[in-house]
Formats: structure tokens, C-alpha cells, sequence
């Protein structure tokens, strides 16, 4: 094998590693996001673990911020939850921060 070809494998393997890492980045702030939503709509146990798999499944359909932004605010509506559209938005990217900082991943790349 050159020289070549294993800086090829190497960088495959490294984005790779990248990919996944932001997979469980992403899962990891919907999940945050989701305990905050939930805890805000009142949402209890077996409802709040429902609603959160509810907004991983919405990351998963679409992946990046604001499909699950779009539905925390549908559904705060639905409940009469007082907070303001852009207020939701910065918490999620709050919550993004936070689930970088926990996986380990670089807080300062933007991915998500």
C-alpha cells in the first residue's frame, strides 16, 4: 500500500467518525430539546419519553435544526405555551452547544 492510499483510508475513516459523531449529536440535542418542551407542556413520563422520540424521529426525517425548531413551536401552540418563537430557537441552540460540549465534539464546528 503507498503512502497515498493510506492517507485515503485514513481520511475515509475520519470522516466517517465525523459522521457518526454528529449523528449523536444531533439525537443527543433533540433529546435535551425535547425534556425542555415537554417539561414546559407538562408532559409526564411515558408522554414526555413519547414526545421526545417524537422529535428525534423529525430529525431523523429531515436532519438539521429547524424541522425540530418548527415543531416545538407547532406545539407549544397546540398546548398554550407562552414563548416566543425566537426565544425557541436560541434555547435550541443552547441545547446544541451543550450536546456537542457533552459527545465530545468540537463546540466551536457547526454542523448541526
Amino acid at each position: 500500500m503507498t503512502t497515498f492510499d493510506d492517507r485515503e483510508h485514513a481520511f475515509e475513516a475520519h470522516f466517517a467518525f465525523e459522521e457518526e459523531l454528529e449523528f449523536k449529536v444531533r439525537a443527543r440535542r433533540d433529546r435535551l430539546v425535547g425534556l425542555w418542551a415537554g417539561g414546559l407542556m407538562g408532559l409526564k413520563e411515558a408522554e414526555l419519553e413519547t414526545y421526545v422520540a417524537s422529535l428525534v424521529h423529525a430529525d431523523l426525517s429531515t436532519p438539521g435544526t429547524e424541522e425540530v425548531y418548527q415543531k416545538v413551536v407547532a406545539d407549544f401552540g397546540e398546548h398554550g405555551v407562552a414563548v416566543r418563537p425566537k426565544d425557541v430557537r436560541a434555547r435550541v441552540a443552547e441545547l446544541a452547544v451543550e450536546a456537542r460540549d457533552h459527545m465530545g465534539a468540537d463546540p466551536g464546528a457547526d454542523h448541526l
